[in-house]
């Protein structure tokens, strides 16, 4: 069923946005490795993606339950650590639906167990790259087969004796880096990571907080065998679906937006450094500490923007807030460059290809090049029926392309959002925006 968005008169109120993925993610899976006792997960984020992490680490023999949170707050969760050794051969094929985290998460773990476990997903996670995590866990002692000659799932791992690795890693990404510490967790010897750039670190500070001998050099990481003590996380907003208001608000021409609980962990605040560098009038309130993340309140009004370039270090700290900083690139005073952006090809769908495609056929002026695209500014979005290439990300920058839009923009297949964020168009709703 599609729907319909179209500008408010004025864009005003507070948002409290979702438990943030990445977070939710590892506070389930690194506590479900613990041997020390029970943990208590709250705001629990929303989406399928993680639900997909919990159901496979109950199918792998950990005792999670759940119960329901209020109101805007996430579920919380309580989980029974088994121990790195602790996990049971699952009865059946593991399934991570459309999440690529839990996929490469759940391969660090799974390349060192006794037991033989087939890891699979949705039709677009079979089209994903699997060979980044699959040639470096090989290399410790993994055996792992799978599509294309071991580059796509379904995976099939058979167990292995893993011993560390000495790895240079090829691009900036958590995933890899995580996959490869959860692996090394249990391997024999040090494993040692050299990143090219920094990625996102919510890995190494949940490591480090539950007893991980794990220290940092530079880009580098070095991490011995250790085992896990459980911890009780409270999950901050998540800034990759709060960066959608973001954006609302600065390119509405009568807005003020404040979103509380926003996680601003320095690996992940790259929206905001590209929202200042766009003149956009945004402030972090509230400052404050939750469970070793930095969380904030995020005030931002209406903005005079203006184009950008966006490369090199900044990019891995923003990658998946860049389709809906398309958006907001369209409507800023001057051209915006972005560039170092080759990830984008390899996410749910290639958002190079599908941020060019329906922004062009909205009447905007934009190139797509191999690693980002080239927008010119000062246009005007225009209205029309648009489909979201059954990308999450994609579907909600359409909604926020509607909320700023002097002309109704559709979305034929919008419900692809409750992926990351199910309440994002009750939240459109509860704006003014959401017609139908």
């Amino acid at each position: 069923m599609s729907v319909t968005i179209t500008r408010p008169r004025s864009l005003r109120g507070e948002i409290i946005s979702p438990g943030d993925k990445s977070v939710s993610h590892r506070a389930v899976i690194f506590n479900s490795l613990s041997d020390s006792g029970t943990a208590q997960i709250t705001n629990f984020s929303p989406g399928a993606d993680c639900s997909s992490t919990e159901q496979i680490m109950s199918a792998l023999g950990v005792e999670i339950t759940r119960e329901p949170g209020g109101n805007a707050v996430g579920d919380s969760l309580t989980v029974k650590g088994v121990g790195l050794q602790g996990l049971v051969e699952p009865a059946d094929i593991l399934d991570a639906g459309n999440s690529g985290t839990t996929t490469r998460l759940l391969a660090g773990i799974l390349a060192g167990q006794s037991f033989l476990s087939v890891l699979t997903g949705d039709q677009s996670l079979k089209t994903r790259p699997m060979g980044r995590v699959v040639n470096p866990l090989t290399n410790m002692g993994a055996k792992i087969s799978g599509r294309a000659n071991n580059t796509l799932a379904p995976l099939i791992f058979h167990g292995g004796y893993l011993k560390g690795i000495n790895y240079k890693m090829p691009v900036a990404s958590a995933q890899l880096k995580s996959c490869l510490l959860l692996a090394g967790l249990r391997a024999d010897g040090i494993t040692r990571l050299s990143q090219p750039a920094e990625s996102r670190d919510h890995t190494e500070r949940m490591l480090s907080s539950m007893g991980a001998e794990l220290k940092k050099e530079g880009l580098d990481l070095i991490l011995q065998p250790s085992e896990l003590e459980t911890i009780d996380v409270e999950v901050p907003g998540d800034i990759s679906s709060a960066a959608f208001w973001m954006i609302a608000a600065a390119c509405h021409p009568d807005a003020e937006l404040l979103i509380r609980n926003v996680g601003v962990n320095p690996t992940r605040t790259g929206i905001l450094t590209a929202l200042n560098m766009m003149n956009a009038q945004v402030e972090l309130t509230d400052e404050r500490q939750v469970a070793g993340e930095p969380v904030a309140d995020v005030l931002i009004r209406t903005s005079d923007l203006k184009g950008i370039e966006l490369s090199g270090e900044t990019v891995p700290l923003l990658i998946d807030e860049i389709p809906v900083i398309a958006v907001a690139a369209s409507v800023a005073d001057g051209e915006t460059v972005i560039k170092d952006a080759q990830e984008l090809r390899v996410k749910e769908s290639d958002r190079i290809e599908s941020s060019v495609s329906w922004l062009r056929s909205a009447g905007i002026n934009i190139e797509g090049t191999a690693d980002g695209m080239i927008i010119e500014g000062n246009q005007k979005i225009n209205g029309g029926c648009f489909q979201s290439y059954d990308d999450h990300r994609l579907a909600m920058s359409l909604g926020i392309a509607g909320l700023i839009s002097e002309h109704p923009i559709t979305i034929s297949d919008p419900d692809v959002a409750a992926i990351s964020y199910p309440g994002f168009w009750q939240t459109i709703r509860e704006l003014g925006g959401l017609v139908g």
